[in-house]
C-alpha cells in the first residue's frame, strides 16, 4: 500500500504544481498574454456571444483562474486522501473513477490544444495515478490487478 500512497500523492502533487504555476501565471507576468499586443486590446473591448457584460480578456482571465482552481482542488483532495485517508481512497470505486476520468480528461486536452510542457506533467500524474491505483488492487488481492 505504500507504493500505491506514494504514487497518489505524487500526481496529486504534480497537480498541485501545475495548478499552482498557472494560477501564477494567469495573475502575474506576461506567460498568459498574447504575443500580439493588438489582439489583447481587442480582446479588451469585444464582447462575447453570450453576454455583454464581459469582454473576452476578463473570461480569458476567469477561464485561466478557474481551470487553475480546478487542479488544485484536485491535487489538495487527491493529495489529503491518498496521505490521510488512503483507506479510504482505495476502496472507493466512486472517487478512483472519478479520478480517473478527471486525469484522462486532461490528458485528452493536454494533447489536443495545449503544448508539451503542461501536457508532459499531466500526463506523468496520470501514469503515476493509474500505476498506483493498480498497486492498491493488487495489494488488496483483486484478481486480475
Amino acid at each position: 500500500m505504500l507504493i500505491a500512497r506514494a504514487l497518489m500523492t505524487l500526481s496529486a502533487a504534480i497537480f498541485l504544481a501545475l495548478g499552482s504555476i498557472h494560477l501564477v501565471y494567469t495573475f502575474w507576468g506576461a506567460k498568459l498574454t498574447p504575443r500580439d499586443p493588438a489582439l489583447q486590446a481587442r480582446m479588451r473591448e469585444i464582447s462575447p456571444v453570450i453576454s455583454r457584460e464581459t469582454t473576452m480578456w476578463k473570461a480569458w482571465i476567469g477561464f485561466n483562474a478557474s481551470h487553475a482552481l480546478g487542479a488544485l482542488l484536485f491535487g489538495l483532495v487527491y493529495g489529503y486522501l491518498a496521505i490521510a485517508e488512503p483507506a479510504f481512497l482505495f476502496r472507493s470505486v466512486f472517487l478512483l473513477s472519478v479520478g480517473f476520468c478527471v486525469l484522462l480528461s486532461y490528458v485528452v486536452l493536454g494533447k489536443v490544444y495545449w503544448f508539451r510542457v503542461p501536457f508532459t506533467g499531466i500526463l506523468l500524474a496520470f501514469l503515476a495515478y493509474v500505476v498506483g491505483v493498480g498497486a492498491a488492487l493488487r495489494a488488496a488481492g483483486v484478481p486480475g490487478a
